[in-house]
């Protein structure tokens, strides 16, 4: 197993070059899965074509599950429960719905790091940094994509619970997809798939911990993380 714990000296740099500020984005209500996909390319298209600039987009989604360019048919248990979309992003099924923070990150690599592993860390590092400022210990493990914690109770054998996903795709070098923070969803919605293709643990959120998170103390969080790993951010206009 391998355990990333982050302080000041171990926080992976991915500024830009230029010092250019993201955009950061919220979207309020549900956003259509398709409609966001579509956007989110477009956004991405036109950020390597020096038309738009780096945008995180953070929403929510209707219940739907959605297969990776990884994902074992075997792995989608109740396929009539809700949607499901296949997606271009990497990793196997995962769930969206609400009360999870899905975060689309479309970044420009060429002006920060041409490094793939050094990005996904630097994903990780975001979550895991989020995370700690609700007292959250984040962890990464060797062979399984996500942030796990582990939960430990007087008198029962420890557990290890995935409390956020990661799936990025990169085209010419700019990111899209991104990464999905468990707030408060329906853990239950959770059993229509094998998460990840991970059957031997279980999903977790910030409620189920026994914090009382709300959404917009998550972005909170989140925009501190980011910045500290991926340099400034600025509001912008959701792409739809």
């Amino acid at each position: 197993m391998l355990d990333r714990s982050l302080n000041a000296d171990t926080l992976p740099a991915f500024g830009r070059e230029d010092g250019l500020p993201a955009g950061w984005a919220v979207s309020r209500g549900l956003v259509d899965y398709p409609a966001a996909v579509e956007a989110m390319e477009a956004r991405a298209q036109a950020i390597f074509e020096g038309r738009a600039g780096e945008l995180v987009w953070l929403l929510e989604h209707p219940p739907l599950y959605t297969a990776g360019i990884s994902a074992k048919p075997g792995d989608l248990i109740d396929p009539e429960r809700f949607p499901v979309f296949q997606t271009a992003r990497g990793g196997q099924f995962t769930y969206h719905g609400p009360g999870q923070r899905v975060a689309y990150v479309m970044l420009d690599l060429t002006k920060r790091r041409r490094d793939v592993r050094a990005f996904v860390a630097a994903l990780e590092a975001w979550v895991i940094g989020a995370l700690a400022r609700f007292n959250v210990e984040g962890q990464i493990r060797e062979g399984r994509v996500g942030v796990w914690v582990e939960r430990r109770a007087p008198g029962v054998p420890a557990r290890e619970d995935k409390i956020a996903a990661i799936g990025v795709k990169l085209r010419r070098w700019v990111s899209f997809h991104g990464v999905s923070l468990n707030v408060e969803p329906d853990l239950g919605h959770f059993g229509g798939i094998v998460p990840c293709g991970v059957t031997e643990h279980g999903v977790t959120s910030l409620v189920d911990l026994g914090l009382p998170v709300t959404m917009d103390e998550a972005d909170d969080a989140l925009r501190a993380s980011f910045r500290e790993i991926f340099g400034e951010v600025e509001p912008a206009a959701p792409p739809l």
